[in-house]
């Protein structure tokens, strides 16, 4: 399975209260390490240095300190279409957590956009 495939199933597994997954993400053929490193540039993925798995990923669903969902995804299907076989698992996911914003002194229509951009 490719590694897009990968990516997408095991989001579509997640919760919908998911906020942060943690992969961790290694190559089949190690001499195209550094051409899969600057695809993984773009997903702010960190290499390891003396560990089994290449990189660890860090994905955020809604907000947080990692790349976005669809960002990881695309950036995986790049590295699907220039033939670099890998594999996926997962270290760590994280749901149910709120984003906290500080609202004091902005306006009410800025509240209710917010309010309206979260829901969904």
């Amino acid at each position: 399975m490719a590694l897009a495939e990968d990516f997408q199933a095991i989001v579509d597994s997640l919760p919908e209260d998911w906020t942060d997954l943690e992969l961790d993400m290694r190559i089949a053929d190690e001499s195209r390490y550094v051409e899969a490193a600057l695809y993984l540039a773009a997903c702010n993925a960190r290499p390891y240095s003396h560990h089994d798995w290449h990189w660890r990923l860090l994905v955020a669903h809604r907000f947080g300190h990692a790349a976005a969902e669809p960002t990881v995804h695309g950036v995986l299907r790049l590295i699907d279409e220039a033939g670099i076989e890998g594999e996926l698992t997962v270290r760590e996911t994280r749901s149910g957590r709120v984003e906290v914003t500080q609202m004091w002194g902005r306006p009410q229509s800025a509240r209710e956009e917010f309010r309206r951009l979260r829901a969904q």
